[in-house]
């Protein structure tokens, strides 16, 4: 397209959206040069929006770009050229509307891919046309200057964004919404993608123009719309991690499109993110807008079927020395990524040894150059683990504690070996400790939402130090879950599994939830079997029926949460059998699974039973396999005292910490090589996915 064929073609779009010529080509030469390509396959416009004039700014939203535009790059097969990014100023209402009709609905051709992200603040405005609702509106970068005095503001109504989706003229159209509406009553200083709503405030006129013109227009699309909260009063949040802030629903969507491929139905796949979110401390869930609740995401087809854990972006002088994107990596897992860790190129063996990591970023060096060739773009896939041995739980003190307060904290917090203090918003954290609000004078520990955790406040009037010690063996348990937490490795292990749990019947087993290790598996149908949000009623009889589907027999151990933060374990009890002995204590014993055999836990040829009990809350299950027995992991699960009562299948995990520390150490002893990690191996663990795998299942109990 010549350049005065596209100025004469975006004019009657600029009038009806009061922009200026100069206004539209101070975007600068980038944008022209990519709307004059040939029309392409892949269009996406990404928007991003961190500083706002007038309004506290927010800290993920760049990234969330950046994460977008490097998975559909590397992952999807995009151009460079044909992703759009809208940033910070440049993200002006006029401009987002511009760019989506001329980049997007002018250039899109029928069956072309179309994505288009937000990320940034939302909220409410009233229009005059119906005073007597609010509607969601998104907040662009110059979302207040039009007039301060007659209180005009200029947003971009969510049912305009709707309209301008549906008149695109392909039906593969995906848009991420990164925002809320609701701004929530401020918790624990934690930062929510909301503006507050101002009963005032009037929409621009231009805005309701352009959305009048859009009504008139045929509609011929039916977008896949995935927005961060299901909840209208739910709150999309961002969160610090490893060195940047992201929103936690483009990174888990983005984590989860790296390392799977998206032929599940998108209920599946939002509870995959629902989980990791979880697993972070956001009670978030995503939601999909569509009325067509069985879509799939093949709207957005990966260039293959391999999935990853980032990939090459760029290639230093010497040839050995490569950039890598690591935006794959289970997000609980990135901060505590050590060096050594080891990828392969998804498309030979050779290994590359991580170097350095700065956030999502790394360097690594291939461990044997002759006949590689490295190319810009190629996905590497995990080969070893490398996690460090000491690795403290991290409490955040909220800013609403006393200067006196936060130095008694953390006084009492240092007392314990394996637990580290950070001011909130300054550092990752994996817990808050603040005030309740209902009850200043009592001090409790909370997630990162600012839920409650349970079993874990002070009484009222009671000192801090006071508080703190109580909460010893809270902080133990939390511990020992954040540590078999960073063993998940569903979509990068090699040991060909898939467990399923079930709620028993007098009919059949009814299938609540399904995992399996999807790189080892020629296709995904299984886990559609998947429902969307697990629900488990108290009173169920429970089982999982696990298969081992590869060439070696694999070793399990299952730990969890229960319903009130406690943890639990499955027991596998064996009473010796030695003659004239009348009281003989049982004994645990591995449970191992031979190749090609179906093992159900309880075993159902047993008299045990798994019965779950109340209260209704989520429960959380860690099902570890290995290649190698669990020596040390049943050694200190024999340690601890067990009453008769306790001697279940399922029962309370007593010495949570030791247990997984030692599981730990058996993974370790399980992987391939001990020697050639640089001297590594003293002060970390090395963890290989040929020999093991870990899958997470969290349910409601209700």
């Amino acid at each position: 397209m010549k350049r005065r064929t596209f100025l004469e073609r975006i004019g009657s779009i600029l009038a009806v959206l009061g922009i200026t010529e100069a206004e539209w080509l101070s975007l600068g030469n980038r944008y022209y040069q990519a709307l004059a390509q040939p029309s392409p396959r892949k269009l996406a416009l990404l928007i991003g929006i961190n500083q706002y004039p007038k309004i506290p700014a927010l800290s993920g939203c760049l990234t969330d770009v950046e994460l977008q535009r490097e998975l559909l790059i590397h992952r999807f097969g995009f151009q460079g050229s044909d992703i759009l990014t809208l940033t910070e100023e440049e993200a002006s209402r006029e401009f987002i509307e511009a760019a989506f009709v001329d980049r997007l609905g002018k250039q899109a051709k029928p069956d072309d891919l179309v994505v288009f992200h937000f990320s940034g603040y939302g909220s409410r405005v009233k229009l005059e046309t119906s005073p007597e609702t609010m509607q969601n509106a998104l907040v662009s970068a110059n979302a207040s200057l039009i007039s301060q005095e007659e209180k005009i503001v200029n947003y971009i109504l969510e049912e305009t964004l709707l309209l301008l989706l549906r008149s695109l003229p392909t039906d593969r159209v995906t848009a991420v919404l990164d925002t809320s509406y609701y701004a929530p009553t401020p918790v624990l200083g934690l930062k929510s993608r909301a503006l507050p709503e101002s009963v005032e405030a009037k929409l621009a006129a231009e805005e309701l123009d352009f959305l009048q013109q859009l009504k008139t227009q045929k509609l011929p699309s039916t977008p896949i719309v995935l927005a961060a909260t299901s909840n209208p009063k739910q709150s999309a949040r961002e969160e610090l991690f490893a060195g940047f802030s992201a929103g936690l629903f483009t990174y888990a969507l983005t984590q989860y499109l790296w390392e799977f491929t998206p032929t599940t139905r998108i209920q599946v796949a939002l509870s995959y993110m629902e989980n990791s979110l979880s697993k972070l401390g956001s009670k978030q869930q995503p939601v999909l807008l569509s009325s067509q609740k069985n879509q799939h995401l093949t709207s957005l087809p990966p260039d293959g079927i391999i999935g990853a854990e980032g990939a090459v972006t760029a290639i230093e002088e010497d040839g050995k020395t490569v950039h890598l994107w690591l935006a794959g990596l289970p997000p609980q897992v990135l901060l505590y990524y050590e060096v050594n860790s080891r990828f392969t190129l998804a498309t030979t063996t050779e290994e590359l040894v991580l170097r350095s990591r700065t956030g999502l970023t790394a360097k690594a060096q291939i461990s044997q150059i002759e006949g590689v060739s490295l190319q810009i773009g190629q996905l590497v896939q995990e080969a070893v683990r490398v996690l460090a041995r000491k690795i403290h739980l991290i409490i955040a003190l909220d800013t609403g504690l006393e200067r006196i307060e936060r130095v008694d904290a953390t006084s009492a917090f240092a007392a314990f070996p394996h637990v580290s203090t950070v001011v909130v918003g300054e550092k990752p954290a994996d817990y808050l400790f603040a005030k309740l609000q209902q009850t200043p004078s009592r001090y409790g520990l909370f997630s990162l939402s600012g839920e409650l955790i349970s079993n874990a406040t002070g009484e009222a009037g009671e000192a801090v130090k006071l508080t703190v010690q109580k909460l010893a063996p809270k902080l133990s348990t939390l511990l020992a879950a954040k540590l078999w937490r960073l063993t998940e490795n569903q979509g990068s292990s090699r040991l060909a599994l898939k467990t399923t749990l079930e709620i028993i019947n007098n009919i059949s087993p009814r299938v609540i939830m399904q995992r399996e290790t999807v790189r080892t598996f020629k296709t995904e149908t299984s886990i559609q079997k998947s429902l969307p949000t697990p629900i488990v009623p108290i009173g169920s009889q429970m089982q999982y029926r696990v298969e081992n589907q590869s060439d070696r027999p694999v070793y399990l151990i299952l730990l969890g949460l229960n319903n009130n933060h406690t943890a639990i374990a499955f027991y596998s009890w064996e009473t010796p059998q030695e003659p004239n002995t009348a009281d003989i204590k049982p004994v645990l014993k591995q449970i191992v699974i031979s190749p090609g055999e179906t093992l159900t836990l309880p075993q159902t040829n047993t008299a045990s039973e798994w019965v779950i009990s109340g209260p209704a809350s989520e429960c959380e299950h860690q099902l570890i396999f290995s290649t190698a027995p669990f020596n040390g992991t049943l050694a200190a699960l024999n340690a601890a005292k067990y009453s008769t009562a306790e001697e279940g299948p399922i029962g309370p995990l007593l010495n949570s910490l030791d247990v997984v520390q030692a599981l730990l150490q058996d993974l370790h002893n399980a992987s391939a090589f001990k020697t050639d990690m640089n001297g590594t191996a003293a002060d970390s663990h090395s963890l290989d996915v040929n020999n093991w795998a870990s899958l997470n299942f969290s349910f409601q109990v209700l």
